[in-house]
């Protein structure tokens, strides 16, 4: 029997990525966006497979994250997995520099707060809330036969250990990320709900384009032994893992390719 599967953030780059493995493997996406309608619109008509969905959110909206769940439910049936993959990195390059981010020497008191406020609405408490939504879906729905009741995998990063001097809420808020999922592994863990994250390093994406096509870019390949980034593919490889290996809940797992280890 397919799964019903929710991704957020999967109008582009990991977050499709993840709706393709998983349609791949039969299960049925919903492919969760918050604005790029005519992009997540593409995603979903090149997914293999029937049953799949749009819905649509701005998660860093409290108010808005129950009714894209109920919109998820009505589509596929039911929530098996949930992917929280949805996150602001930054926006535009700091007022007068090149600069992309809030470094805090190059940033005005309201721009960091500002910063701080956004990011943390979507990356943290965005992700809070959709899981809050989708843990008590697959609490009070019986599991499908020969399947676990639930499972919930959240896409951290390489910069909550490392650190993002430029993007410091990014870096602080994906950090949150890995804390919630052990919190919630915990928690949930005794009805049959496994969570678990993966953090990645850079990975070629259009929201890393910036940094890769840049002066920098052969620096940030460089970080790593193999000479390159990860692609969206191998980042979706570790999630599809990850919604599989009940005994990896609570773990954070590194995927950065030997650029930064602990």
């Amino acid at each position: 029997m397919s799964r019903g599967v929710l991704v957020t953030g999967a109008s582009r780059g990991i977050g499709a990525a993840v709706a393709h493995a998983f349609a791949a493997l039969g299960d049925r996406v919903a492919v969760h966006h918050r604005s790029a309608t005519g992009r997540a619109q593409a995603v979903l008509e090149g997914l293999p497979g029937r049953g799949h969905v749009l819905v649509r959110a701005d998660i860093g909206d409290p108010a808005a994250v129950p009714p894209m769940v109920a919109a998820t439910v009505e589509g596929l049936g039911r929530i098996d997995v949930l992917v929280n993959n949805a996150a602001l990195f930054v926006d535009v390059p700091v007022a007068g520099s090149r600069r992309l981010g809030h470094p805090l020497v190059d940033t005005s008191y309201d721009d960091w707060v500002a910063a701080w406020r956004r990011t943390l609405e979507v990356n943290l408490l965005g992700t809070a809330n959709v899981s809050w939504c989708v843990a008590r879906h697959m609490l009070e729905t019986e599991p499908a036969d020969g399947r676990p009741r639930g499972r919930i995998v959240n896409v951290g990063s390489r910069g909550a250990y490392r650190g993002e001097p430029d993007v410091p809420a990014y870096g602080a808020s994906k950090a949150g990320v890995h804390a919630l999922g052990q919190s919630l592994a915990l928690a949930l863990g005794g009805a049959g709900i496994a969570v678990a994250s993966v953090a990645p390093g850079f990975v070629a994406t259009d929201m890393a384009a910036q940094s890769l096509d840049g002066p920098a870019g052969d620096q940030v390949r460089a970080q790593s032994p193999f000479g390159r980034v990860a692609g969206p593919a191998e980042v979706a490889a570790a999630v599809i893992y990850l919604a599989q290996a009940e005994w990896a809940s609570g773990a954070v797992l590194d995927l950065n390719g030997a650029s930064y280890l602990r």
